[in-house]
């Protein structure tokens, strides 16, 4: 990719009110991302899901100085080498791919981990207790035993958020810290040692260019990414509103498995995991082993069941023996993960296992899951 195409690519991401869906379109009819600086307005305004109102918008956007402020960033991605990433590009993580609402643009500097096979998100409130630690740092110790190299997905905020990777560092695990920032900067700064260490193992990952300040509203950005990485999403300790809750509903929208460690009544910051409970967005967990079950992680499977000989019987199809492979090595997944795996699209994806489900080769279950019938 040249630099100018990347340039064109990050003016792109810089206009407000031009997401994922619309961004296809104007690329898919005007060939490329780099002829909406090149092409007429006219021919702009042309494209399929251009209103009125965003028709106004191209009127009135500074194309120049949006390619100024592109080459600006640029030289900021070279001098401290960071991955700049397109929505379309093939490193994209496949997971966020599949959110509607997904950046047109990620920069990551560190490792690239968003591809690992297991990805959980942990947040909760800023003022976690005792207890609230001891929960966060015995389930991280815990997946590192059971299940070496799962990445940690969270926020690099204060409490549980920091909790997470600290003790993802401390027991092996690489963890993702996504920022409401660009990457010029750590918020809050006394988080910068830890931020430091996680580049060794882990990455640090913003949509917003450099010299975004932490803005408010940001960090409710944010957290739609921390939802759309993670394969599961647990809440530990939170108050009836904030961000933990905002990022649980989020996730859950998006299909994942939302988990919440339950609290005494009248405890406030064990009201927002209750409500989750209550309220079916999210499972109880305890323990690891609460995870295992609504992921399907059996730690004591088996490669070589001698069912599986019976399970292909009556397979048809390439696309049909690609899933239940990937099924039988991991018992249970969800859609998108499934869809990543198989390099399936959804749609052909979906039609796939409902031919599977009535051959009663696989069963469906809530949120998206799909488990091997092993009889």
């Amino acid at each position: 990719m040249s630099d100018k195409q990347l340039q064109h690519r990050i003016a792109l991401s810089l206009i407000k009110g031009i997401g994922p869906k619309l961004a296809r379109n104007l690329i898919a009819y005007l060939g490329s991302e780099s002829a909406l600086f090149e092409e007429k307005i006219p021919t702009l305004a042309k494209v399929p899901g251009i209103g009125p109102a965003l028709n106004q918008l191209l009127l009135n956007i500074d194309r120049e100085e949006l390619l100024k402020r592109a080459d600006q960033e640029l030289l900021f991605i070279e001098k401290h080498r960071l991955s700049a990433l397109f929505f379309s590009d093939e490193q994209y993580p496949g997971r966020l791919s599949f959110c509607e609402d997904a950046p047109l643009m990620l920069y990551i500097h560190g490792q690239r981990c968003h591809t690992a096979q297991r990805m959980i998100g942990i947040v909760g409130t800023r003022t976690p207790s005792d207890e609230g630690i001891d929960y966060c740092e015995k389930l991280v110790s815990d997946l590192a035993v059971r299940h070496p190299g799962t990445v940690v997905v969270s926020g690099l905020a204060y409490g549980v958020d920091i909790c997470a990777h600290k003790a993802a560092l401390k027991n092996g695990l690489p963890t993702i810290g996504v920022l409401a920032h660009g990457l010029d900067r750590i918020y809050p700064s006394m988080h910068r040692n830890t931020a430091k260490e996680m580049l060794e193992n882990g990455a640090l990952m913003t949509e917003f260019i450099s010299e975004t300040v932490p803005d408010k509203f940001n960090f409710v950005q944010r957290n739609r990414i921390i939802a759309g990485l993670s394969d599961a999403l647990i809440v530990i300790q939170s108050a009836r509103k904030g961000g933990a809750l905002i990022t649980a509903e989020l996730a859950r929208d998006y299909n994942r498995d939302v988990l919440a460690f339950p609290g005494r009544p009248g405890d406030t910051y064990s009201a927002g995991c209750n409500y989750l409970i209550k309220s079916n967005i999210a499972a109880l967990i305890e323990s690891v082993d609460d995870l295992e079950y609504a992921l399907g992680w059996d730690t004591n499977k088996s490669k070589d069941s001698p069912v599986q000989g019976n399970l292909f019987a009556t397979i048809e199809t390439e696309d049909q023996q690609l899933i239940m492979e990937n099924l039988i090595e991991e018992q249970e997944m969800n859609l998108n993960l499934l869809s990543l795996k198989c390099a399936m699209p959804i749609s052909k994806l979906s039609a796939t296992l409902l031919d599977l489900e009535f051959k009663g080769l696989v069963k469906s279950k809530p949120g998206g899951i799909y488990r091997v019938v092993m009889s």
